[in-house]
């Protein structure tokens, strides 16, 4: 996932974050930059959010975050 720009240093993926309403449907969405899903993962659970966040790499669920999970 992680690629190489045109000056030889590495890129960022882009991922889309969802926060969830309470009612489990998408209530915002913004563009996430991580290296891989797994930094993505944490990028979110840094986010303290209120309610659950989901992370997708395209057409892919990469995983969802509840509230008060902590970053590992």
């Amino acid at each position: 996932m992680l690629g190489k720009s045109l000056g030889g240093k590495a890129s960022l993926a882009n991922f889309r974050l969802y926060r969830l309403d309470g009612a489990g449907k998408i209530g915002s969405a913004e563009w996430l930059e991580a290296e891989d899903e797994a930094h993505a993962l944490q990028l979110a659970r840094e986010l303290n959010a209120v309610t659950a966040v989901e992370v997708w790499n395209r057409n892919k669920l990469v995983g969802r975050v509840q509230p008060g999970s902590q970053a590992s």
